[in-house]
């Protein structure tokens, strides 16, 4: 009976979680899954989605190990939801889908570009700031 008592006795010292941590992430996860409007595009899915679409394109060449381009990410969801009917966002991994990229020059990854009618636009490397990706995008809307 004694080890019952004491079993009890140390769940109940246990911390709590906090209450306002789990919301703030609830939160968060609700806000990501509301704005993944963003396309993942490959190698044969490239030409359809982007230089077949009728509406200006934002491309994000990306790959998974690359922490600037994890850094961007939401920013280019945010852009997609903002610009929602204006423009299309799509991304592409470089080492699933090397044949786009190898086509277009991409030797450094994050690269955002732009395509519009079918022809690239305009091109962006590196983690630039949301504000710099708006002003690109806002040429070719």
């Amino acid at each position: 009976m004694a080890l019952a008592q004491r079993t009890v006795a140390q769940r109940s010292c246990l911390p709590r979680p906090q209450i306002a941590i789990t919301r703030v992430a609830l939160r968060q996860q609700a806000r990501h899954v509301a704005v993944r409007a963003v396309t993942d595009v490959n190698d044969s899915s490239f030409g359809p989605e982007v230089l077949q679409n009728a509406q200006p394109v934002l491309v994000d060449f990306w790959a998974p190990w690359c922490g600037p381009c994890r850094m961007i990410a939401p920013l280019i969801d945010e852009l997609s939801n903002e610009y929602s009917g204006k423009l299309k966002c799509v991304k592409i991994n470089t080492d699933e889908s090397p044949n786009v990229a190898t086509d277009y020059g991409i030797r450094s990854i994050p690269t955002v570009m732009i395509f519009k009618g079918g022809k690239k636009m305009d091109t962006i490397i590196g983690a630039v700031p949301k504000a710099t990706l708006a002003q690109t995008i806002e040429k070719y809307i």
